[in-house]
């Protein structure tokens, strides 16, 4: 499997890359003029992460992060958030009384 986004399919696209001089007309110059043209790769930014699956198992995936911000993925949770017991929360009640 390539440089492949295992949840969109987002892969390498290709592109020109295009080199320019001279100084633009509006700046004072004479005009900007193409001095060459050649392919280039726009590559997808792909993160190793861990996620959770729908069985509850764990697996590393390549996911790009468009659909790590879009929640297009479930990370996996490492730790349980911290609670208070029940018994503290009402001692500190009674105690404010």
């Amino acid at each position: 499997m390539g440089k492949q986004c295992e949840v969109c399919g987002k892969a390498p696209q290709v592109g020109n890359r295009v080199t320019i001089r001279g100084k633009a007309k509006y700046l004072g110059g004479v005009g900007t003029k193409v001095t060459g043209i050649s392919r280039r790769q726009f590559k997808p930014n792909l993160q190793r992460v861990r996620v959770t699956t729908a069985k509850g198992t764990n697996t590393t995936v390549r996911v790009c992060t468009q659909c790590i911000r879009s929640g297009a993925i479930t990370k996996r949770v490492r730790n349980v958030p911290f609670k208070l017991p029940a018994s503290a929360g009402s001692t500190k009640a009674a105690a404010a009384k």
